[in-house]
């Protein structure tokens, strides 16, 4: 019985499903000869996270927003005289950038939330291990793979500039340069029609 109450045909969902057989039999397979032939990834294909060490401010963004906890940070703080300064400044330095690939599930929050690019996605794969505990990628094995990662997309002619290309152009301009916002004609306004017999005029 189905749901509506309806008495099926017996065979009925054999058939069905012998017609996709019969249908994807009639259809030529295509077959990847990997890795005899390396396959074509999509341009955002996501692979093993690359780091790029010296934009990374330990801030622990990435760390704290990880829903598997698989990234492990060390650091320490060290002084650094500034010339002309009244007093030294702090920084922080990395001592430690660990990702377990063991337990990632490759959400990409950690490249999300990272405010200084430092962890990139790379389309590269082939990085399994015959030890598990080998898939756990110090800072200098995640530096390595930043090689692998791809250009960035060209920006779009068309497409409005970046914070960045805006406030760079402004700085190269100088104080009281025009800008694309100041030297923007107002529209021009529609003729007024003439108003008919009767009808009031309208105010210019």
């Amino acid at each position: 019985m189905s749901d509506d109450g309806e008495r099926s045909t017996p065979g009925k969902g054999l058939v069905q499903g012998l017609a996709v057989t019969l249908k994807t039999m009639t259809q030529r397979s295509t077959t990847q000869q990997y890795p005899d032939v390396e396959p074509e990834l999509p341009p955002r294909s996501r692979g093993v996270i690359a780091l790029l060490e010296e934009n990374c401010t330990v801030c622990m963004l990435c760390a704290r927003e990880c829903p598997d906890w698989c990234i492990y940070i060390d650091s320490h703080k060290e002084e650094v005289v500034v010339p002309g300064a009244a007093r030294s400044r702090q920084r922080n330095v990395l001592d430690r950038f660990d990702i377990d690939f063991s337990l990632c599930m490759y959400c990409g929050i950690c490249i999300e939330v990272c405010p200084f690019d430092a962890l990139h996605w790379t389309p590269e794969f082939e990085y399994a291990e015959t030890d598990v505990l080998d898939l756990l990628h110090s800072k200098d094995r995640l530096g390595e793979w930043m090689r692998t990662v791809p250009p960035p997309p060209a920006h779009d002619v068309l497409g409005e500039p970046s914070k960045e290309e805006a406030t760079a152009a402004r700085k190269a301009a100088g104080p009281g340069a025009a800008t694309a916002a100041k030297t923007a004609r107002p529209a021009a306004r529609p003729p007024a029609r003439a108003a008919e017999p009767g009808e009031p005029e309208q105010e210019r």
